[in-house]
């Protein structure tokens, strides 16, 4: 089951988060041949969605995945409620593990680099 949590990111801002991945005794999971995806959606039946890029294995032995967004990607967003969720891959057998979901808040930005 994954786990619940909420995001808050910057418009126009990067956005990078770890999230520690454990198996059912709480013990980190080992990551070796596992696949990241992730994504954004504004609503969980949204057909266009934003990946996170990256989204990675970060430590293997240690359970971390890692997901980020760049400047670019999130000054892109329209401020506002989104949904989430992160899923793991195990390459091998193709076996495809929800890790953690929630809501995403894009908070606007006043700052623009071409001076808009």
């Amino acid at each position: 089951m994954a786990i619940y949590s909420n995001l808050v990111l910057d418009q126009g801002s990067t956005f990078s988060a770890d999230i520690d991945v454990t198996d059912s005794n709480g013990d980190p999971l080992l990551l070796t041949g596992y696949s990241v995806a992730g994504q954004i959606r504004k609503s969980y039946a949204s057909t266009t969605a934003v990946d996170f890029n990256p989204a990675s294995v970060y430590s293997e032995s240690g359970g971390v995945v890692r997901i980020g967004l760049s400047a670019t990607t999130t000054n892109g967003m329209k401020a506002g409620r989104y949904v989430y969720d992160v899923e793991i891959t195990k390459t091998s057998t193709g076996e495809i593990t929800r890790i953690v979901e929630g809501q995403v808040e894009v908070r606007p930005g006043v700052t623009k680099a071409n001076g808009d």
